[in-house]
């Protein structure tokens, strides 16, 4: 591109605001116009990113990366509506000017992607020998890049406030940020400012989808698809409208019109992992699941004799592993020997502790008979 002047974003907003009373044919000039600079080598200014930003106090002390964050965010001047309006514009002008380029040249925007060497400190200050692109495409990307980095940097904000509902999902809040961070740019290649909307009103239906996605993909110990996590969205809060964390399957389905599999599946999922270095013992000093697992000559939990028994005989030497209050809580949940099918909230009743208190117990006398020894006898029972 054979550089005539350069224009400065003023002059260029001169044009576009006057444009902007007529949306329905805004795209049409600013195509004309693209063309035109195109052709004459007209090159747009790219603002400094200090121009955005207030002056920083320094920090007193040590601080956390987390806090030099938010210092960071908070010394950058937020937008106002007609601001980021006219900002908007200036992005889908120079994007049409890009796409003019890639035209001419055969290329498409997919093509960008590896061929430029960005490095986001030093950007402004790239020439086209470094990079694989015609220089006219180049530049065009540069400038398109400029004016959507400063939407995004503005606007970051809206991660800091915004991930604050997911994050005591066990999840570090500065990964959920990052995701945030990078779903503000496909908010900004999406956003219309025909619409009248605030910017902060679209982005954040992005931030929650990029925290919704993370958390997905990270917040399990295993990796549970997306489906099936959100099936069991849908199952817990059929639990708590039923009010019995131990509702059926088909009360479930019932309720949320899914299919029972999917209740099913979805109630398997739920299932809380063990960590094999977990202790089994009351006040945690018992033999590790790892043990149990690993030790061939072990006498613990798995009995020899135990491999010729009927099912009967199997189940009451296994319930003998466990401590009186645990076989209680089994005996009566699973309506084993002379019991009936208890509910975890008529065992708390009849223990005189807590609903969460006996589902510990129970998970904790489980986690016991969980042996590869006793699995093949005990399974059909838990």
């Amino acid at each position: 591109m054979n550089r005539k002047n350069t224009i400065s974003l003023e002059d260029l907003d001169t044009k576009l605001d006057a444009w902007a009373d007529e949306p329905q044919k805004f795209e049409g000039r600013i195509r004309r116009l693209a063309s035109k600079w195109n052709r004459e080598g007209t090159s747009f200014e790219l603002k400094d990113p200090t121009s955005w930003r207030a002056p920083r106090r320094s920090a007193n002390g040590v601080v956390t990366i987390e806090d030099q964050l938010r210092a960071e965010i908070d010394s950058i001047i937020i937008m106002g509506r007609d601001e980021e309006a006219r900002h908007a514009r200036r992005i889908e002008f120079v994007r049409t000017c890009l796409e003019l380029s890639l035209e001419e040249h055969g290329l498409q925007m997919s093509d960008l992607e590896g061929r430029v060497h960005y490095h986001p400190q030093t950007f402004r200050d790239l020439e086209p020998t470094e990079c694989e692109l015609p220089r006219d495409v180049f530049t065009r990307w540069k400038e398109l890049h400029s004016l959507r980095t400063e939407l995004v940097e503005r606007n970051l904000y809206l991660a800091l406030i915004n991930v604050e509902r997911y994050a005591h999902f066990g999840v570090p809040r500065l990964d959920l940020v990052q995701d945030g961070s990078a779903a503000l740019f496909r908010a900004v290649d999406g956003f219309d400012w025909r619409r009248g909307l605030l910017f902060r009103t679209y982005a954040v239906h992005w931030l929650n989808q990029a925290f919704r996605s993370h958390l997905y993909n990270h917040g399990q110990t295993v990796r549970i698809p997306v489906y099936l996590q959100k099936a069991m969205r849908h199952v817990k809060a059929a639990m708590g409208k039923l009010g019995n964390t131990s509702s059926s399957a088909a009360a479930i389905a019932d309720l949320t019109g899914m299919r029972l599999g999917l209740v099913e599946s979805a109630l398997t999922a739920s299932r809380s992992t063990l960590s094999i270095d977990a202790s089994s013992g009351d006040e945690g000093d018992g033999p590790g699941l790892a043990d149990s697992l690993s030790d061939e000559q072990s006498e613990g939990l798995y009995q020899p004799s135990m491999e010729d028994v009927t099912l009967r005989e199997g189940l009451g030497e296994a319930l003998d592993l466990l401590s009186e209050r645990e076989r209680l809580v089994l005996e009566r949940r699973y309506g084993l020997g002379a019991f009936d099918e208890h509910t975890l909230s008529e065992l708390a009743g009849e223990l005189g502790v807590s609903l969460e208190r006996v589902r510990q117990i129970q998970m904790r006398a489980l986690g016991k008979l969980r042996t590869p020894a006793l699995r093949k006898t005990v399974d059909p029972f838990i």
